[in-house]
């Protein structure tokens, strides 16, 4: 019948949805927002942000968000939410409904109750950061980019280990390694609206390395400054890099650019940057260069020679060779005049079949 029947004959297969983690980094500096305030309020950025979050769990069922919070002297966890503690007065026979938190609005019947969570806990954990922020801390104008990104890494790097070992505890020792439950996808998202701070230079790059290599994607949506350092990071990373022309579109930038998860973009055109500002900090003076000296060793830079040319992190002696001195200038060759023979022009010979007549 086969050699009848040309028709192909497919076998059809399920496939488990590979889990999606999206960390959320939401840059909370209340000096930048109050300059977006006219344009873009931090409530109504808050509301675009949430709407984006429950379009990323509404993909499948198996996807998760956090939420992290770059403030400007700490990093605050947001979502999800850390369990509470347990009382001690509670009775042995009493069951602790987990799946139903208290801090969860009863309100509204219609809303998707993971929905509810999400904005209770987010807005509720904003409200009390807002509150607890002093005149001290706004005098500080470090947003802590670093502390957010370490926090987001490790909460996926729990989940995954979390998912892996739930796993291969449900398909048993005797289960070859081909049939474990895939690796989680996480990717970070941050969205800014501050400059990039030198002196957050070292421990932001140290958590875009380690994102790298744990093969997690850092996007960045820059509503307003200069984020150099985050233009490096999603480079580093193979993740996207937006620079919003017009804040009050934040959730078109969100839906149409950022949705896609890493899985989802190679069969998408991702949208990309046109030149990446790869300069660095010096670790001497914070400053952000151009050019400097590189220690050989411990890959330090300075924005110029140290004293005794040696390094100021690991001291390695500095060999700058002959640093300062003027280049050899080479004499250029002249190149000798071709005598003009009697009879003939000088002009350059076209290799024709006639000559050129001579009047």
């Amino acid at each position: 019948m086969d050699a009848v029947d040309v028709s192909e004959h497919y076998e059809v297969t399920t496939a488990e949805e590979t889990p999606s983690l999206l960390s959320i980094v939401i840059d909370t500096n209340p000096r930048a927002w109050a300059a977006l305030d006219n344009v873009l309020p931090i409530s109504k950025a808050i509301a675009n942000i949430l709407v984006f979050a429950n379009a990323h769990l509404a993909f499948s069922n198996v996807n998760q968000v956090a939420v992290v919070a770059a403030h400007v002297n700490r990093a605050v966890w947001f979502y999800p939410t850390p369990p509470s503690q347990r009382s001690s007065k509670d009775t042995a026979g009493d069951v602790q409904m987990k799946d139903a938190p208290s801090d969860a609005p009863r309100s509204s019947a219609n809303k998707y109750p993971q929905f509810a969570q999400i904005e209770a806990a987010v807005l509720g954990s904003m409200q009390k950061l807002l509150g607890e922020t002093t005149e001290q801390d706004l005098e500080a104008t470090t947003t802590q980019l670093a502390g957010a990104l370490t926090l987001a890494l490790c909460h996926i790097n729990k989940a995954s280990q979390a998912l892996s070992g739930a796993s291969s505890s449900l398909a048993g020792a005797a289960q070859p390694i081909a049939d474990a439950a895939p690796p989680m996808k996480g990717r970070i998202l941050v969205v800014s609206v501050s400059d990039s701070e030198p002196s957050q230079y070292i421990p932001t790059m140290n958590a875009v390395f380690a994102a790298a290599h744990a093969q997690v994607a850092i996007d960045t949506l820059s509503l307003s400054g200069e984020p150099t350092f985050l233009q490096q990071a999603c480079f580093n990373t193979n993740g996207t890099f937006l620079a919003a022309a017009n804040p009050k579109g934040l959730l078109t930038y969100l839906m149409f650019g950022l949705i896609a998860d890493t899985e989802a973009r190679q069969s998408l055109i991702t949208p990309t940057h046109d030149t990446v500002d790869f300069r660095a900090a010096c670790f001497c003076h914070g400053k952000v260069v151009d050019t400097g000296f590189v220690c050989s060793i411990c890959l330090s830079i300075f924005c110029e020679l140290p004293e005794n040319a040696e390094c100021l992190t690991c001291g390695t002696k500095l060999a700058v060779g002959n640093y300062g001195s003027k280049p050899a200038v080479v004499p250029r060759k002249k190149k000798r005049k071709r005598k003009i023979a009697n009879g003939s022009s000088g002009r350059e010979e076209t290799g024709s079949a006639t000559a050129t007549p001579v009047r």
